[in-house]
């Protein structure tokens, strides 16, 4: 096979796992329509950033404080890719993480989960996200995903706890009390974050 050709091979490869990443980011979107999620906040408009956390307009908007948990995603995501299919395209790992994200956005959004949360968490007054959020969650993750593909690893990592410490201390919450919170609840944690 000559060069020209391998390299063709490797661009119809690499076109091949981003459809299936369009594919999955349109399923999680369909998925979220016909379990009745709203498309844009009920208030009726769009805000860049929702700096409420326990506020109606929370998982609703652009962005929010649960942002860097999506960000914190795809660093996880890109290594799981990297431990499990070492020897496929960058596009393939992240086929595979779009793919993960897009479970977890349509779990996160099924009526059990919003229970969940409803009563283990802090987070009470949570009635799911808007799809307009979810598509930004699933941004705010590949965007993670491929800084991680791109940065040292130290930087990564560094840039993970960085932001488990910022929304640990601003909003009481982050991705590893929201994982804690919904596996396993702790009462004297959802005190403390209920205490904000």
């Amino acid at each position: 096979m000559t060069a020209t050709a391998s390299r063709q091979g490797d661009n119809t490869t690499a076109r091949f796992w981003l459809a299936v990443t369009v594919i999955i980011v349109l399923v999680q979107v369909l998925a979220q329509y016909l379990m009745g999620r709203l498309w844009i906040c009920e208030c009726g408009y769009v805000k860049l950033f929702e700096a409420g956390v326990n506020t109606p307009g929370n998982s609703q908007h652009l962005f929010d404080w649960y942002t860097p948990s999506h960000i914190i995603h795809g660093f996880l995501f890109y290594g799981l890719g990297w431990l499990v299919l070492r020897r496929k395209p960058l596009t393939a790992k992240l086929a595979l993480a779009a793919l993960i994200e897009a479970g977890w956005e349509i779990l996160e959004n099924s009526p059990i989960v919003i229970d969940r949360y409803r009563t283990a968490t802090m987070a009470v007054g949570y009635s799911g996200d808007s799809i307009l959020n979810s598509g930004m969650d699933m941004m705010a993750m590949i965007a993670g995903f491929f800084f991680a593909a791109r940065a040292p690893i130290w930087l990564t990592v560094a840039i993970a706890i960085a932001f488990e410490i910022l929304t640990a201390f601003v909003i009481r919450d982050n991705l590893t009390l929201n994982v804690v919170m919904l596996v396993w609840p702790i009462e004297a944690v959802k005190t403390w974050q209920g205490a904000l």
